[in-house]
């Protein structure tokens, strides 16, 4: 593996983490047990501001250095 797939490769799953934060901001995932919905609930409601943001701005950078990245590889 070269480190250009490595490369993609981590900005892929950095791109997958600013999705789902964003995502557990907005309260479209949920989780299993009711204790673990109630605690996330409340952090969620402490946090979504700032997390909602933080999730968009991470997924936008790394959805254009993905881009960037495939092109690059494919010129």
């Amino acid at each position: 593996m070269t480190s250009s797939t490595a490369g993609l490769i981590v900005e892929i799953l950095l791109f997958a983490i600013g999705l789902y934060l964003y995502l557990f901001a907005r309260g479209i995932i949920s989780f299993g047990s009711d204790e673990a919905k109630a605690r996330a609930e409340a952090f969620r409601k402490d946090n979504a501001t700032w997390m909602r943001l933080m999730g968009l701005a991470l997924a936008a950078v790394m959805a254009m250095n993905v881009f960037f990245h495939v092109r690059e590889m494919m010129g």
